[in-house]
């Protein structure tokens, strides 16, 4: 097996920014000394977006240190129309995150890397979840608990809920939802090399409840489920009201905030690091990382696109890589 991690690359939603940002990243040399990145785009499609974006992408037939394998896409219908949300961008991006899967399970990829999607676009092609982390979970036939993990440089969140409207939040909030959504921050925090992370865990009504006045959350789901974690070894604290924690794990006391909902960590996050920020789909037996930003169709292809947190995808995604080689590795000494 290969020292340097492998990574199964996709340009998103093609009619966002993130294919001019995946060339932008594959034109790094140290990139490509870091990771044998197969791209699913074909050789035609990747230096035509290079010559575009003035920038040189060497391309290879095979996986190789310093070059890129552009690998094509199983997409064969319309192009589609750069800026706008269509069924046939949400149809590419999906094909191409399942090809992806599919050299994961065939040890050809040991992490994910995606540009930006769009959940309009997606819909409208046929996916029925939510988002992409349960649609994930349903094509790998995985039933255990998910959670985006939201990375900027010294925070990392979870969310014990995602993308379901508000009033029904509380309803997806029990001990056992907190308890699993702090194991799965700890643990990722952990693999940043963190050995005892420090987590705040945010409650879910105005001033914590105030003991039971604005809501019971906090006592019948949020504090017993932080005891769970806490009966496991890991130093998790809270409920805290969601309108300070902020500010006391931005100044470094906290390594990671469980959130209750999107945007009770998301607003935070994007004010603190908006250009840094990095999701990884948590919880899944596949590692995949993506930017934490959306297509922004209204600068594609102007070349203005901000490629920092693809970058820093990047960068996650090869180290999630090389836990997925160690893994194989281990697993394998095993059966011998």
């Amino acid at each position: 097996m290969s020292t340097i991690p492998r990574i199964a690359m996709t340009i998103g939603d093609p009619s966002g920014v993130g294919p001019e940002i995946a060339v932008k990243i594959l034109s790094k040399p140290e990139n490509r000394d870091k990771a044998l990145v197969s791209l699913l785009a074909s050789p035609e499609e990747v230096e035509s977006l290079a010559a575009e974006f003035k920038v040189s992408v060497p391309l290879s037939d095979v996986a190789k240190q310093g070059y890129v394998q552009a690998i094509g896409t199983t997409y064969d219908g319309p192009a589609a129309k750069r800026g706008v949300a269509s069924i046939a961008g949400g149809t590419r991006a999906m094909l191409d995150l399942e090809r992806a899967l599919e050299l994961f399970k065939q040890d050809q990829a040991d992490a994910i890397l995606f540009e930006s999607l769009n959940k309009s676009a997606l819909h409208n092609a046929g996916m029925h979840e939510q988002d992409e982390l349960r649609w994930f979970a349903r094509i790998l036939g995985y039933d255990g608990f998910t959670s985006e993990l939201n990375f900027i440089p010294g925070l990392t969140t979870s969310r014990v809920t995602s993308h379901v409207a508000i009033k029904d939040v509380a309803a997806g909030i029990n001990a056992r939802s907190v308890h699993d959504a702090i194991t799965l921050l700890n643990r990722a925090i952990q693999g940043t090399g963190i050995e005892r992370p420090k987590l705040a865990v945010c409650a879910l009504n105005p001033h914590a409840g105030e003991s039971g006045q604005f809501g019971r959350e906090e006592i019948d789901h949020i504090a017993p489920g932080i005891r769970l974690a806490q009966d496991e070894g890991v130093d998790a604290k809270g409920p805290f009201p969601c309108d300070t924690i902020f500010i006391k794990a931005r100044a470094g006391e906290y390594d990671g905030v469980v959130t209750m909902f999107h945007d009770q960590g998301q607003i935070a996050m994007k004010l603190i690091g908006f250009d840094e920020g990095v999701t990884v789909q948590g919880g899944l037996p596949v590692p995949i990382a993506t930017p934490a930003h959306g297509t922004a169709y209204e600068i594609v292809g102007q070349g203005i696109a901000n490629d920092t947190p693809s970058q820093r995808a990047f960068d996650i995604a090869t180290g999630l890589g090389r836990q997925t080689q160690e893994a194989r590795v281990a697993a394998g000494n095993e059966q011998e």
